[in-house]
This record gives C-alpha cells, sequence and structure tokens, in this order.
C-alpha cells in the first residue's frame, strides 16, 4: 500500500481547487465521450457517495478562514493499493465491490489521518473536510520513460491494475478554525509550533494505513512488501537492513515449507526432502540416481585402455 501526500497533482495549492478538481475529472470526461452509458465515477467523503465536482471546489474553497494568500488551501492524499492487493480485493468482493471497499476504506485513511494530528477538536475524519475520487488507470506523463524513449505517448493508459483514490483535503478543519498541515516536521518536540499546525508523523501515518488495510480485509502482508521493509532499506542503518533482510529470508523459508507441506521445519530440512545435496555431505538417494543416469546416457568417460 502506497500512500503519499503532496501539495497538489496541478503544482498549485495556494489558490482555488478548481484546477485540481477539473483535473481529477479527466477519466469522467475521457469515458463519457467514449461511451454515452458510462456509470461515472461521483466525489465520496465519510456522508456521502454521490458528491458534484462544483461541491467539491465550493466547500475547500469556501474553508479557508485566516489563511493568507501565501498559505496552502489544501493537500492531495494519493491512495494507492499494489496490484497485489487490488487483485486480492477483486477476488474478495467482485470489480464493482472492490471499489466500494476502497472508498470505504479511504474514508477509514482520513479518520486515521485526523487522529494523527494529536489536536483537541480533530478527534476523526468528521472533524475534516476532505473529498475522494476513484480512479480506475494511471496514464503516461512526459515524465515517463516509455515516453522520452517512444515506446508510449502521453495520455495513453498505463497497463495492469492501477485503480487508486486521490483525496483532497482542506488545510482547515471543519469548524474553520484550526489549521492542520500534514508536510510540517513537527512531532511534539515545540510545543508552540505543535500546537499551531499538528504533530503530524508521516511515518506512522503510512505504517496506520497498511495496518488498517490489512486488518480490515484479512491481507496477510510479506515482509518485503511492508512500508517498514522499503522504510528500512531507505533510511536505516546497516544492522537495520541486515534485520529486516534475515526476516524476509525466515518468512520465506516458513511460508515454503508451508506450500510444500513441511511445517515447522527449516530451509535446510525443506531442502533435504527435497533431495538435495546440502553442503557437500554424502550424495542423497536422489543424486545416486542421477549419477547412474548420466552414465547410462553415454556420457564421455575417457580413453579406456
Amino acid at each position: 500500500m502506497h500512500v503519499n501526500i503532496t501539495k497538489s497533482e496541478t503544482g498549485n495549492n495556494k489558490g482555488s481547487s478548481g484546477q485540481l478538481v477539473a483535473y481529477l475529472e479527466k477519466e469522467n470526461r475521457v469515458a463519457e465521450q467514449l461511451n454515452k452509458d458510462y456509470q461515472r465515477e461521483y466525489w465520496f467523503n465519510q456522508e456521502s457517495n454521490t458528491i458534484q465536482p462544483y461541491e467539491v471546489r465550493q466547500k475547500i474553497d469556501g474553508n479557508i478562514a485566516k489563511l493568507s494568500k501565501d498559505d496552502a488551501k489544501f493537500f492531495l492524499i494519493n491512495i494507492s493499493p499494489s496490484e497485489k492487493e487490488i487483485l486480492f480485493l477483486k477476488e474478495q468482493y467482485g470489480e464493482d465491490g472492490a471499489k466500494e471497499q476502497l472508498k470505504d476504506y479511504a474514508n477509514l485513511v482520513m479518520d486515521a489521518y485526523a487522529k494523527n494530528f494529536k489536536r483537541n477538536g480533530v478527534d476523526g475524519n468528521q472533524d475534516l473536510v476532505y473529498y475522494g475520487k476513484l480512479e480506475n488507470h494511471r496514464y503516461y506523463t512526459y515524465k515517463d520513460l516509455e515516453v522520452r524513449k517512444g515506446r508510449a505517448k502521453k495520455g495513453d493508459i498505463k497497463p495492469g491494475e492501477q485503480m487508486h483514490v486521490q483525496i483532497i483535503v482542506s488545510r482547515k478543519d471543519a469548524s474553520n478554525s484550526i489549521k492542520l498541515s500534514p508536510l510540517n516536521n513537527s512531532k511534539g518536540t515545540n510545543a508552540e509550533h505543535s500546537q499551531k499546525v499538528g504533530q503530524f508523523d508521516r511515518v506512522a501515518f503510512k505504517q496506520a494505513t497498511e495496518s488498517l488495510f490489512d486488518k480490515t480485509f484479512g491481507y496477510d502482508r510479506e515482509i518485503g512488501e511492508s512500508f517498514r521493509y522499503a522504510n528500512t532499506l531507505k533510511h536505516g542503518s546497516y544492522e537495520e537492513k541486515q534485520e529486516v533482510k534475515e526476516q524476509q529470508k525466515a518468512e520465506y523459508t516458513i511460508r515454503l515449507g508451508n506450500q510444500q507441506g513441511y511445517q515447522g521445519k527449516g530451509l535446510l530440512d525443506i531442502l533435504l526432502n527435497e533431495g538435495h545435496n546440502v553442503g557437500g555431505g554424502p550424495p542423497t538417494p536422489d543424486d545416486s540416481k542421477r549419477k547412474k543416469k548420466k552414465k547410462k546416457r553415454g556420457y564421455y568417460q575417457g580413453p579406456r585402455m
């Protein structure tokens, strides 16, 4: 599960949200041109699943009390499940069911978002002004290597499972009185600064969203696809990196053993049971059979005297 927070996909979050709202309507516009019977994707939040784009713009742009022209007015949260996670949801709930489940999950993410600020009066998603938009595809841009190499055109649909959710969330809370910035670096050490913008720990937030997905859907996440694993390999010490790699190896051993019916046995036991000669010891019966077969096939043994 990949969750990231940016200023805006259109590059500007200090003015109206209208440009971003229009940009996120692109899939509806294209699909409706190609198919008049297309069922458009509406905006949603914790209260409704049928919100119109003009409502989004009006609510976000109207929730900016005491913000200066240079202040951020909103932020964009991208919730992008992996292809494996999307296929898991579709297998469990079907195509349409997976979409609805992902929307419900997005509301849970925004609940975790609100609580991560640790601010009085901001206790859950009901205290936020936010709107989500589910998109079924991603599209190539000029930044993609495939476009630069001429293998794809800007605007072409990317292959594979690409379903994701984009969420516009107001800088101000639902009461229009509290400033909330998820891009600040405060973790509570500066009390005065934290009181102004909250204590938003982005690492804790990403870990929370991953745990929410696993708990909500009963998803059995491998260590190698976890945020902790990726974050450790990127930012961890040498010892920490070695530790998660060893944990991944141990997990692989257990999973391989479970698949082969060798529960409770280690990798060495599994290999020996499969007939491999491990560590240069005496050959197993299977090794002896393989050598005999080679002789029977007429392999050259050197000149006979």
